[in-house]
């Protein structure tokens, strides 16, 4: 039998601490999945679910959007997948009941942890004049789906302008919900349309679509396999992606060299036990062949100087660079050899603590590549000069024909399993004019041209009055985001705030002075609508389109699809004089997939080519063609000026991280195995030298006390030192307790992303 969620919050004032591991995966892995399984779903039902996910004819992970090869395990799924899956798939329920038990006051009280452990909500929810109003309730009363569209409707045409409101979007969604949304937003009049993207990757985005040309990664499954050099910066796959350590494992055993490039040493790269097979269990594989414990923000100087010496390399033997690649497919070379040679290695030393051995055996093995990938996450995205750093990683491919090669490439690893295809869906304030101009050719609409508002722009919206309804579809909005609580001040001003999802959250806990919960159908539950049982769509992160199946009769009968929230909003707002028929998208997303198909280059015959088994390739220009969309119509190298950050004396630079028991702001557990951490999220890695000279004892405790240019004061109360061998410098802790110190307004240069990998701080004891 399913357990009881828990009654009330663990305490952890104490958490227990040991030495980290030093690999991942094997046996505990596969015994905590199970355990958490069977705690939220029972024996048969655990089953029978996972057996499903990441199958052909099964449903995606809810987790994170690593691809699946054509041949797949009977268990396709890591550990964190089967707890995002046991999650969504729980027998535990939230039930009006439960809301006349628990005020807002008592919700906006509770963890994180508590708060998703509760279960499915299965009623539409109304918060009227809640915690952001003067009077009225001060709990969720269940209301009728008929009632919860109205309300919407009525706070959205009261609005003065259609940019008065935000529609966010969580990586979670499916390609057709995401598609309905936006279509919805604009033919409503608003681009404000900010997504999980803008807070994760959209450095990426920005660097790539500037430099390439296609704002995506290049490389497929099939390139890792086939690479000699792979090298992971700023990521930690053990923890965020574990099914990518069998890529790494299986490259590396086709005779792959692999470079970890991060201030944490990360037990998935030390070795990896692979659960599918019986070696792997028992003794695993080694996987980095370097580990360079960069500090915090020097990646753009290692990539700089890396580029300098294949330049210098290249005097004695001119085949180190691929001269007829730079000369046929590339623009702005000499500027940035000119820059590039200026690279300094005292300066390169001082920014990542760097030892000059270590660089030197990262030249070497680059040298002896000839197919080289560079896979990176938010340790390169969140700082301010994120996208000056990716746009380096550029360079140093373009140098050796990296770039359309098989084998090589780029691969920024995205975490939510579908924020890529929610973007390519249209899901962005920023949207290119042969987009909308697609979209309103085939609904006879006028889209807004004007940009709307990102994430940390609708934040200032909403702080300043500018925009007043907040929607989101999916997601944990106010967790997610940086500087906590000038977010929940701006949330409380709003006159709606509307969350369609499965589970509760923070977010749910503060309201504007009307609140709605819309719940809806998760991934693994089956989706039945008056046209039959539908499918949904998601695309990984290596641009791969495939199906997705619920299994699972739907936590409630009051439960709505994403789909048919949007297209029933739409017809509440928009009237019967929409031009879009609404109707038959909830009745039968293939003809939403037929629209799409007409509108989102490479989705051509999208119902055909997806009910194949495994999907298909989206087009990628300069991966399939060497072909480069960008303004000089060649791939650009560029030459930004060398950043990194500089500290104070007695002040370290704290990065925001996950724990083993967590996926981005769901907390699944209180501990981080790989990392010694049990029971307790409060918690500082610290050098141990830095410590020491700090006066931060391991096991004392602390305030964090963030240091920005506004002069206020962002503190993190009540943190347990623990003496860690992170890079010098540098500390670690865990978000979403220590967003509430990331400054609003501290972003990456172009793409505005919040700098959460870079936040000084200084240490107050308790």
């Amino acid at each position: 039998m399913a357990s009881k969620p828990p009654s009330g919050d663990p305490v952890q004032d104490a958490p227990q601490v040991a030495a980290p591991r030093h690999s991942a995966a094997g046996l505990p892995a596969v015994a905590h999945s199970l355990r958490v399984a069977q705690q939220q779903m029972g024996v048969t039902r655990a089953a029978r679910t996972l057996l499903k996910v990441n199958q052909k004819d099964g449903f995606d992970c809810p987790g994170c959007a690593w691809p699946e090869g054509d041949h797949r395990h009977t268990a396709e799924f890591c550990e964190n997948g089967a707890k995002a899956v046991a999650e969504e798939a729980t027998l535990r329920r939230v039930t009006p009941d439960f809301f006349a038990a628990h005020p807002v006051a008592d919700l906006a009280t509770r963890s994180g942890y508590w708060l998703g452990q509760q279960g499915r909500v299965t009623r539409p929810m109304l918060l009227e004049r809640g915690a952001g109003g003067s009077d009225g309730g001060d709990r969720y009363e269940p209301v009728g789906w008929e009632r919860a569209f109205a309300i919407i409707a009525e706070e959205l045409r009261a609005l003065d302008s259609p940019d008065e409101a935000l529609f966010y979007t969580s990586g979670r969604t499916s390609n057709e919900a995401a598609f309905l949304l936006q279509l919805f937003a604009r033919e409503f009049g608003t681009n404000n349309l900010p997504d999980c993207s803008n807070m994760c990757h959209e450095s990426s985005g920005s660097a790539l679509a500037e430099t390439l040309g296609v704002g995506k990664g290049s490389v497929s499954l099939e390139d890792l396999h086939r690479a000699d050099l792979i090298i992971v910066a700023g990521q930690n796959p053990g923890t965020n992606h574990p099914r990518m350590l069998s890529a790494l494992e299986k490259a590396k055993s086709a005779g792959a060299k692999i470079i970890s490039v991060n201030p944490l040493p990360e037990a998935g790269l030390e070795r990896f036990k692979n659960p599918q097979t019986p070696q792997g269990m028992v003794k695993g594989a080694a996987l980095a062949d370097l580990f360079l414990q960069i500090r915090i923000g020097g990646d753009q100087a290692l990539f700089r100087l890396l580029n300098k010496l294949i330049l210098d390399a290249a005097k004695a033997d001119p085949a180190v660079v691929d001269e007829a690649f730079v000369a046929e497919h590339t623009h702005g070379f000499e500027e940035f050899a000119a820059a590039t040679r200026a690279a300094d290695w005292d300066e390169t030393l001082t920014a990542t603590g760097l030892e000059r051995d270590d660089i030197e055996r990262a030249l070497a093995m680059v040298l002896a590549s000839k197919r080289t990938i560079v896979c990176w996450a938010m340790g390169l995205t969140q700082h301010k000069h994120s996208v000056a750093t990716i746009r380096e990683v550029v360079n140093f491919l373009l140098l050796r024909g990296n770039i359309g090669r098989p084998g090589a490439g780029v691969c920024p690893v995205r975490g939510h399993s579908n924020v890529q295809g929610d973007r390519t869906m249209g899901i962005f304030e920023r949207p290119a004019p042969a987009f909308l101009d697609a979209l309103d050719r085939e609904f006879g609409i006028t889209s807004p041209r004007h940009h709307g508002y990102d994430v940390v722009r609708a934040i200032r919206a909403l702080r300043d009055g500018d925009a007043k309804v907040f929607f989101a579809m999916g997601g944990n909005f106010v967790s997610a985001s940086p500087d906590t609580e000038v977010t929940e001040a701006a949330m409380r001003t709003a006159r709606l705030t509307v969350h369609v999802s499965t589970k509760l959250n923070r977010s749910h806990a503060v309201t504007g002075a009307r609140a709605l919960i819309l719940p809806t159908l998760g991934r693994t539950d089956k989706d039945v609508q008056a046209g039959g049982r539908q499918i949904v769509t998601v695309e990984d992160s290596m641009g791969m389109v495939h199906a997705s199946r619920g299994n699972l009769a739907p936590a409630s009968p009051h439960l709505l699809s994403e789909p048919a929230i949007v297209a029933r909003l739409a017809r509440a707002v928009l009237g019967p004089e929409s031009p879009t028929p609404w109707e038959e998208f909830e009745k039968d997303y293939a003809s939403i997939r037929d629209r799409i198909s007409r509108v989102v280059p490479g989705f051509e015959d999208f119902n055909a080519r997806v009910a194949e088994p495994g999907g298909f390739r989206l087009p990628h220009a300069p991966r399939d063609e060497r072909r480069f969309p960008t303004a000089t119509g060649k791939a650009n190298f560029t030459a930004a000026p060398v950043e990194y950050p500089e500290l104070p004396a007695g002040r370290l630079l704290l990065q925001t991280l996950r724990s083993h028991d967590q996926y981005n702001t769901t907390i699944y557990g209180l501990d981080d195995r790989y990392r010694g951490i049990k029971g307790g999220r409060r918690v500082v890695l610290v050098n141990a030298d830095d410590a020491r000279e700090l006066g931060l004892a391991d096991g004392s405790y602390t305030d964090l006390v963030g240091e920005w240019r506004d002069g206020v004061e962002r503190r993190a109360r009540g943190f347990r030192v623990v003496h860690y061998p992170t890079a010098r410098g540098c500390a670690a802790a865990y978000y979403p307790e220590t967003n509430v110190l990331v400054p609003l307004d501290s972003t990456a240069d172009t793409s505005n992303t919040p700098a959460s990998k870079s936040v000084v701080v200084r240490f107050e004891q308790r």
